[in-house]
């Protein structure tokens, strides 16, 4: 007998429940938007190989499921301010079970990841610190996809038009006299369980972090068109997150200090910076041509060296080389570049030529010269 889920709402969340009466989760069926997108039609969900499709429930079922729905009484997952209590037993358990379903190429602690995951699902607002390069984009795009909701990007710090970005513009067209449009934000947050993700929040434009004191509020999460008070007020959709990178320190000259109010609408996740065996282990999952090849540890021991002067009393570098620059210099590598050749390309360009023999750049360059008169770093891929 062919497998058929019905949908069920649970607690805010959607369940799947076969001919046997065996319920399915997230953790176990298929993907919550499906499940939505279904109990939304009136429609069930079947397998086709690996996947799971939709189909139209016969007259009867329907009449079933629309008065299911009208006498459905249970209260929504409100987002920022859920009672663990009332959370569903198998909700609980997929949190605790999140370092399951991490992807390798993302290297973060079971704990962050789980943080993250717990912190999506409740709906809260997270902002992602930390270096340059580090990968916060990748891994809050990942845990989106690893939970399989729908994901909006948002470049607050490529933008000095804010209102028209995050809120729509108004525009005359012959026929239809003047009309507005929606932003995409707009849409975004009215899509119930997406993430959004406001990448570079701390390079925004004032008049951005305006707008978005209210979106963010757990008490308000709404956002007025325009400041007449006749205005429509767009409510936040239930289950959004929202998720913030910020780069945060004097070497990131573009930044802004963030106003305290904004900042306290999220919680905080610290990017780490790599290990020399976590980058070396990165470049192998990245680049598997590379496995073996001693250029790896000359790439992630030369990385090393420069955090670690950095880090001293004295440094004579004022930046680091950060793991988005690493990946890069091995991928040229794959592509036949010499070290040399790979380094001049990627790290050089971050160093100040100011000095002389007594500048960053020249420093840089005598600890790079030592790989490459090693024997090792001459190695080409084969």
């Amino acid at each position: 007998m062919e497998l058929e889920l019905k949908i069920e709402k649970k607690n805010g969340y959607f369940i799947a429940v076969d001919q046997s009466g065996t319920e399915y989760t997230k953790s176990d069926g298929p993907r919550q938007i499906m499940m939505q997108l279904a109990y939304e039609n009136n429609q069930v969900l079947y397998q086709a190989g690996e996947k799971w499709r939709r189909r139209a429930m016969d007259s009867s079922e329907v009449k079933i499921a629309v008065a299911a729905k009208s006498s459905d009484t249970t209260e929504p997952v409100n987002a920022g301010i859920i009672d663990p209590t009332k959370l569903p037993e198998d909700i609980m358990k997929f949190i605790h079970d999140a370092p399951k379903f991490r992807p390798k190429t993302i290297i973060v602690t079971d704990l962050k990841w789980k943080f993250l995951i717990r912190s999506i699902v409740r709906g809260k607002n997270v902002m992602m610190t930390g270096p340059a390069g580090s990968g916060k984009t990748q891994t809050a795009i990942a845990a989106a996809k690893a939970l399989g909701r729908p994901m909006s990007y948002f470049n607050l710090g490529a933008t000095q038009d804010p209102k028209s970005y995050l809120i729509g513009n108004t525009h005359f067209e012959k026929d239809k006299g003047t009309i507005f449009r929606d932003s995409a934000f707009i849409k975004a947050i009215e899509t119930e369980n997406s993430v959004i993700l406001l990448d570079e929040l701390s390079r925004a434009h004032p008049e951005a972090a305006n707008i978005l004191m209210t979106v963010l509020d757990p008490n308000l999460r709404s956002l007025r068109i325009d400041e007449d008070p006749n205005t429509p007020v767009i409510n936040v959709a239930e289950g959004v997150s929202f998720i913030a990178t910020a780069n945060i320190g004097n070497e990131y000259t573009a930044t802004r200090v963030m106003d305290r109010a904004l900042v306290d609408r999220f919680v905080t996740f610290e990017m780490d910076v790599l290990s020399k065996p976590q980058e070396s282990s990165l470049i192998k999952m990245t680049f598997p041509g590379l496995k073996g090849n001693p250029v790896v540890d000359s790439i992630t021991t030369m990385a090393d060296m420069f955090r670690n002067e950095l880090k001293s009393s004295t440094p004579q570098i004022s930046t680091a080389i950060s793991t988005r620059v690493v990946l890069e210099l091995a991928s040229l590598i794959v592509d036949e570049f010499s070290f040399q050749e790979a380094v001049e390309c990627t790290v050089y360009p971050f160093y100040s030529k100011d000095g002389g023999a007594a500048s960053e750049l020249t420093f840089v360059r005598q600890v790079v010269q030592k790989f490459i008169d090693s024997s090792t770093a001459k190695e080409k891929l084969v």
